[in-house]
């Protein structure tokens, strides 16, 4: 049995071990300047004009969960996508049904305006 999850430790192994040495190395012989302009943030390459005691509005978070609710279900759809014919017509009945709900929650979500930006 472990020579079937072999190949994907091995993988997660060597990218791990990559991933480290590089971190490792740019430690070692990047250089090191601490500026003033080095700290400061920046979006998009221009100087940001937020404070640091800027509070985001509740909007902002709102639109932000719903964007992972949303994006989470339709994580679920990629496996049947990818094996929709061994999964037969059941599948495809049951995928247009939470495809439907997704739908209506979408519509309910928008109709109450929580989509709206404030």
């Amino acid at each position: 049995m472990i020579r079937s999850y072999a190949p994907a430790i091995i993988f997660l192994l060597l990218g791990g071990g990559i991933g480290t040495l590089f971190v490792v190395v740019n430690s070692k012989l990047g250089p090191k300047r601490n500026i003033k302009q080095k700290f400061d943030p920046y979006e998009s390459g221009l100087p940001s004009e937020v404070r640091k005691s800027f509070r985001f509005g509740i909007s902002f978070y709102l639109i932000a969960m719903l964007f992972l609710l949303f994006d989470t279900e339709v994580v679920f759809l990629y496996p049947i996508a990818v094996n929709l014919r061994a999964f037969g017509t059941f599948a495809l009945i049951e995928t247009a049904v939470f495809i439907a709900l997704l739908f209506v929650a979408f519509i309910y979500v928008w109709r109450r305006g929580a989509l709206d930006w404030r």
